[in-house]
């Protein structure tokens, strides 16, 4: 790990054994960018990758110059209006009018570790030698504005991670209409885009095209990173596939507004930006004020898809997510929505909590409709005190009930939004994002608190300590059920309203970190209506997150699978649920429901007490599984083998870190008559180990299975006799694999 900066040539370039990434201050300034992808050996002069010539109808700054064309030159912070037509990172808007900048190269430094972003989740480093990091300063002469381009990279892994801020040192205020966080010029587009996308309860579908001419985008401009596009896009060459070739991930760690976007110019370059979305951003950067980015994440692989997801989950497992539950197994939980909704009593609930705990869960929790006069969607919202005519005891009483059970404690909030029939509301009818002299719109009958006020999240923030103080409640299920409409906020000037958005998540954020600084030993899972906001900026302050409402396990297969490209297992909560399925009323086996759920946080979206006697010694089962393998279900190495996307049959696998124990996940959806003989190429085993396969009762050599195949033949193929094991629709198996000493 090195970043060397070349006086001679200007050069900059930071590597490690993986990456390489290398830039050069230009003849205007300007800083250009030359190369990023596999490590290269230093050398002090990289000039002939700055490739430059004479092309028609080109606008070129230097007089008698015609090669000199920013139109034309691979670039690392490119600005609007120097003849650079592409999109840029940057767009100042000033008091004549203009928005042209020229941001010149100054200084750099470099220090090691990783340095903390004001008010922003981000990466980190727990040692100084874990990663360095460089901060290249520029300057616009002009206006005055001083920008700061961070650059990290860390010790293990392709990882570069990139922000940028900017410090208004000139005499007026100016106001940034777009402040992107990443560009990245690369020097063709023979490229594949990969995006995660979807809708509520299908959310992170992987969708894949071929880079074209033009601009191709997704974001979101909802107040939210959205169940409709996740803020993680990929560029992989046509020939890469799971296990080989070339490929670049991009992540976003912000949980707001953001645009990611790929432009492929007439000469086939293509240009990568990521950050706030500009649509629906201006910030007043007043003198001496500074502005900060997200950060954005960059990772090369040029051994597959699998292997730049497995570096996202090491990072975001170990260096984004953090406190106590970071490298802790976590609980298995019973959620009472799916088996109550809004009809529940306190002895109801105990009744569930007691038939759990006879099964082996360790954590009980109590979704919506605890607070207020919460008895439906019309109200309640934003009173959070117990509903003691449900509750007799309130929430301290029952948590010690739970507690007296052998189990923990979780509750349900959604404290970013409030119902008109609230006292909240009627007490503060305008601290909601509302227009003036424009109708509201709700969502699920509710409105959303405006958040860029730190008095409405600190009157959230004092309402949810009481009950955390008061009350052994061991996990918090923190709750969004809408997008953001009407962006208005009511106190700040008509020049600043362009800054709600961001604000909104800065206060969001701040919440966070008051209730987790606070209450350190407390479990957050974050939730947005589902999966509406599982984003990396919500795992720097919560672990793990609802993956999607969608509890079906056929469904939760392309969920689970897509989600899996960036984030780590132990971030996907997943849950058994009652048939049929109350987002589709498909019927699908026990058995199924939680051989997909146990690669995740596994839990129980149900009322235990409504199973039969062989449905409970099944589940006692599926939880002593759990709780046998957790930590290497959660926190093992994962590979993606068969895509739900492409066939019948979903294929995944964990490995330990000794790689001496592995499981398989295989999952058919419809069953087949008189079908194929069938097999699946394992990875990441030691080929010299030998490994017992638990299902089929034999033993294989690594080498074998990865490179010859586990059978997974079973009664489908051939004609089936009357003394096997049928087969249904919706099978799935669990294969345990561990070494022979």
């Amino acid at each position: 790990m090195n970043i060397i900066f070349h006086e001679k040539t200007k050069t900059f370039h930071l590597y490690n054994d993986h990456i390489s990434y290398i830039m050069t201050v230009l003849k205007n300034g300007q800083l250009g960018q030359l190369y990023f992808g596999k490590y290269v050996h230093d050398r002090e002069d990289f000039s002939h990758l700055l490739e430059l010539a004479p092309r028609p109808m080109s606008s070129c700054i230097f007089e008698g110059d015609k090669t000199f064309s920013m139109e034309h030159i691979k670039q690392e912070f490119p600005v609007y209006g120097t003849g650079d037509y592409r999109s840029p990172v940057v767009e100042i808007l000033q008091n004549n009018g203009s928005r042209i900048s020229d941001f010149q190269y100054k200084s750099y430094h470099v220090q090691g570790g990783k340095p903390e972003l004001p008010g922003l989740p981000a990466t980190y480093v727990e040692k100084e030698d874990e990663a360095k990091t460089l901060i290249i300063e520029l300057l616009d002469e002009v206006t005055g504005v001083r920008v700061q381009l961070l650059y990290t990279i860390f010790k293990e892994g392709g990882i570069l991670t990139k922000s940028i801020r900017y410090i208004n040192e000139g005499k007026e205020s100016v106001y940034l209409s777009r402040a992107m966080s990443l560009c990245l010029d690369l020097p063709d587009c023979d490229y594949h885009w990969l995006q995660l996308s979807g809708a509520w309860s299908k959310e992170r579908h992987i969708k894949e095209r071929k880079l074209e001419m033009g601009i191709q985008s997704v974001g979101s401009i909802r107040g939210n990173s959205s169940h409709e596009h996740n803020p993680f896009i990929v560029l992989k060459r046509p020939s890469a596939t799971e296990h080989q070739g070339e490929v670049i991930g991009f992540s976003l760690v912000y949980s707001g507004n953001f645009l990611m976007q790929a432009e492929v110019d007439a000469h086939d370059n293509t240009r990568i930006l990521a950050g706030i979305h500009p649509d629906t951003f201006e910030w007043k950067l007043g003198v001496q004020e500074a502005f900060q980015t997200p950060e954005a994440v960059m990772v090369y692989s040029d051994h597959g898809m699998n292997a730049m997801s497995q570096t996202f989950h090491r990072l975001y497992r170990h260096r984004l997510a953090r406190g106590y539950w970071r490298d802790r197994v976590r609980p298995i939980l019973i959620n009472n929505w799916e088996a109550t909704y809004f009809d529940f009593t306190e002895d109801k609930l105990v009744a569930i909590a007691q038939k759990a705990k006879e099964c082996g869960v360790e954590l009980f929790v109590l979704d919506d409709g605890w607070f207020g006069a919460r008895s439906n969607d019309f109200v309640g919202l934003g009173d959070w005190t117990a509903n003691r005519e449900r509750l007799k005891n309130g929430i301290t009483g029952l948590a010690e009930k739970i507690e007296q059970l052998g189990m923990k404690f979780g509750l349900w909030f959604e404290p970013e939004m409030v119902n008109m029939d609230s006292d909240l509301y009627r007490k503060h009818p305008d601290w909601i994002l509302e227009t003036p002299d424009r109708p509201k719109s709700h969502g699920r009958n509710q409105y959303v608190l405006d958040f860029s006020r730190n008095e409405v999240v600190e009157c959230i923030y004092e309402m949810m300590a009481k009950i955390l103080r008061e009350a052994k409640v061991s996990y918090i299920k923190w709750d969004m059920n809408r997008s953001i409409t009407q962006c208005y906020s009511a106190v700040l000037p008509a020049d600043r309203q362009g800054e709600v958005f961001h604000r909104y998540i800065l206060g969001m954020y701040s919440l966070y970190e008051k209730l987790t600084s606070e209450f350190p030993e407390v479990l957050f899972e974050s939730c947005a209506s589902g999966g509406g906001r599982f984003d990396p900026g919500m795992l720097y302050y919560a672990p793990q997150a609802w993956t999607s409402d969608d509890t079906d396990a056929v469904e939760r297969l392309k969920i689970q699978y897509g989600t899996s490209l960036c984030y780590p297992l132990s971030s996907m909560g997943a849950h058994v649920s009652v048939v049929p399925n109350h987002q589709l009323y498909r019927m699908t086996p026990l058995h199924t429901r939680a051989n997909v759920a146990c690669f995740g946080t596994f839990g129980y979206e149900l009322d235990l007490n409504q199973l039969s006697e062989e449905e409970i010694a099944e589940v006692k089962e599926q939880i002593a599984f759990m709780k046998e393998y957790r930590e290497l279900l959660q926190f093992g190495t994962f590979y993606r083998l068969k895509s739900p996307f492409e066939g019948n049959e979903t294929v995944w696998m964990v490995v330990s870190e000794d790689q001496k124990t592995a499981i398989v996940g295989w999952y058919r959806i419809l069953n087949v008559v008189n079908g194929c003989f069938t097999r699946v190429a394992l990875k990441g085993l030691n080929p010299d180990y030998c490994y017992r396969n638990s299902l089929a009762g034999t033993t294989h050599f690594g080498d074998e299975l990865m490179h010859i195949g586990m059978v997974t033949s079973d009664a489908t193929a051939g004609e089936v006799q009357k003394d096997e094991i049928p087969c249904t629709d919706y099978e799935s198996r669990i294969y345990i694999l561990k070494a022979v000493e």
